[in-house]
């Protein structure tokens, strides 16, 4: 307990340490500050983003995210494979969990295809303003 606390307290002291304040109170003219932002934005490339835009793009990271996840239970049944010296049970288990990271896998990269293609070439979707949303 006195190790999470002390690793809390030195995390917390250097990330306040190390970051740096910025002033809005030198900004002097507010006039063009909608222009700059749009300056910014067009340049960054989020210009006229629309919500399917957005929302394509959060499904994109959580699906993303989800056949990682796949990926990495897929290669541990595959250590388990193979680690399993003969055992049979263990075997059994084994193949089962890959079985199962390899369903998952299938159906997150579907996923990724059907909202590819509702985000991309649908008319009400909205997400051909930037090009492919995904």
């Amino acid at each position: 307990m006195k190790k999470i606390i002390c690793f809390t307290i030195i995390l917390f002291v250097s990330l306040v340490l190390i970051s740096q304040t910025a002033s809005a109170q030198l900004l002097t003219n507010t006039n063009n500050l909608k222009d700059m932002t749009d300056t910014v934005a067009s340049t960054a490339g989020m210009g006229d983003v629309s919500l399917g835009y957005i929302v394509a793009k959060i499904i994109q990271i959580v699906l993303s995210l989800l056949s990682i996840i796949f990926l990495i239970l897929l290669i541990i049944a595959g250590f388990r494979w193979m680690t399993a010296n003969g055992n049979d049970e263990a075997v059994k288990k084994a193949t089962s969990s890959i079985k199962s990271s390899v369903i998952g896998l299938v159906i997150v990269l579907s996923a990724y295809a059907i909202t590819y293609f509702v985000f991309n070439y649908l008319p009400f979707s909205g997400g051909t303003i930037m090009g492919p949303a995904v």
